[in-house]
């Protein structure tokens, strides 16, 4: 059993929360934030936070303002920013690199302000490469201006933007066979949910392991 501790930080934004997964004897720590729809509760989040740690990963689930305050919608991405780098000196102060990541708004979040936070890398979990329907509102520019190391983990199917319509770029892409923004498959789809659930935990684990 990893040792799980809440902190409440205070932001320009309003309260946000972490929840402290920790590892015994660390040498990262993985801080990721939610999507624009949901909280920490993500299947992804959860998976990562049981498993990161007894792999030298101390895991920081990071609540946004918005969310604690218990709204439904989140605000503007300018917003969202402004939330991260105020619970950013919380996440520094272990001394650990810090790997900056969310969930798809979050994974915006994260990659617009790796470079100005000093991230040592950046974890993105579904990406929205663009809204659905709409591939022509690209934020690839926020992906590949990131800065720092940087894995995407996304949807074989996802409808904010699947594998094969990301560009050409220096970053890591591991996809996960038939599933959508949450990572679910469907139950015809060739692989069961704990195992795409298992993709995901798996290549992170051996990409945390390639940045020192």
């Amino acid at each position: 059993m990893t040792q799980q501790t809440t902190q409440s930080i205070e932001t320009d934004t309003g309260a946000a929360r972490i929840t402290w997964h920790r590892a015994k004897r660390p040498r990262l720590l993985l801080a990721v934030s939610h999507g624009a729809g949901g909280g920490i509760e993500a299947r992804d989040l959860q998976a990562l936070a049981r498993v990161l740690p007894a792999q030298g990963v101390t895991v920081a689930l990071v609540e946004q303002p918005w969310r604690v305050a218990g709204k439904k919608v989140a605000p503007a991405p300018k917003t969202l920013d402004v939330g991260w780098r105020g619970v950013w000196p919380a996440l520094a102060e272990p001394g650990l690199p810090v790997v900056s990541g969310g969930r798809s708004a979050g994974a915006r979040v994260a990659c617009r302000t790796a470079v100005e936070l000093g991230a040592h890398a950046v974890l993105a979990l579904s990406f929205p490469l663009h809204p659905p329907g709409r591939p022509e509102k690209s934020r690839a520019g926020e992906l590949l201006g990131a800065g720092v190391p940087t894995l995407v983990v996304q949807g074989g199917n996802d409808p904010f933007g699947k594998p094969e319509e990301f560009p050409q770029g220096s970053y890591e892409l591991v996809e996960v066979p038939y599933a959508d923004h949450g990572f679910v498959v469907p139950k015809r789809a060739g692989i069961g949910q704990e195992e795409a659930v298992t993709v995901v935990t798996d290549g992170v684990v051996e990409w945390a392991r390639s940045l020192g």
